[in-house]
């Protein structure tokens, strides 16, 4: 089952769920349209030969910051990592990270993988973009580009993202790859 817009504005006001900034012009029927923030972290592919997640070797990134207005051309068959602006999530609530279909039909991916956002998982998600289209796609902060889903649990969680997940000793901090150089053995 999944909330409303009427259930999703209830709890936003309730405090149950932190949608930051929450813009009501963004609910949909069932879900709620996040925008695309300005940061974005791409590989370095003049330095990286391959990459090796089993003996952790990743290729070098660096961080490109796009200022409002302006545009990030993610090229054919490119992938990199990008934020939402907004920041959200719930101790109550299993959020779901869902791509928009005017973007999809155009061939823009929002995530390969990592859809789920668990209870006490505050953040701004990190969006794996990548363009499946044969030609560039052009996007810029603060674009609607995915959608949050929210689900109620069967009973409260024992363990909470907050005290077992990987940001445990720093919830709020978001994930960004690691600047490594790949050494070949």
């Amino acid at each position: 089952m999944f909330l409303s817009d009427i259930d999703i504005k209830k709890e936003v006001k309730r405090g149950a769920i932190i949608l930051e900034p929450f813009n009501e012009s963004r609910l949909q029927p069932a879900s709620y349209d996040i925008v695309l923030g300005n940061t974005f972290i791409v590989n370095d592919t003049h330095t990286t030969s391959f990459i090796d997640p089993a003996n952790k070797v990743f290729p070098k990134t660096h961080e490109v910051r796009v200022p409002d207005g302006e545009a990030f051309v993610l090229h054919p068959r490119v992938s990199i990592l990008g934020y939402s602006k907004d920041y959200f999530g719930s101790d109550h609530y299993l959020i779901e990270v869902n791509g928009k279909s005017s973007l999809a039909r155009i061939g823009l991916l929002v995530h390969n993988s990592a859809a789920l956002i668990n209870p006490g998982h505050f953040l701004q998600v990190a969006l794996e973009l990548c363009n499946l289209n044969n030609v560039p796609i052009i996007i810029r902060p603060g674009m609607a580009i995915a959608q949050l889903t929210f689900s109620p649990l069967s009973s409260a969680p024992k363990q909470s993202y907050k005290d077992t997940g990987r940001y445990s000793k720093n919830n709020v901090a978001g994930y960004v790859p690691p600047k490594i150089i790949s050494k070949k053995k």
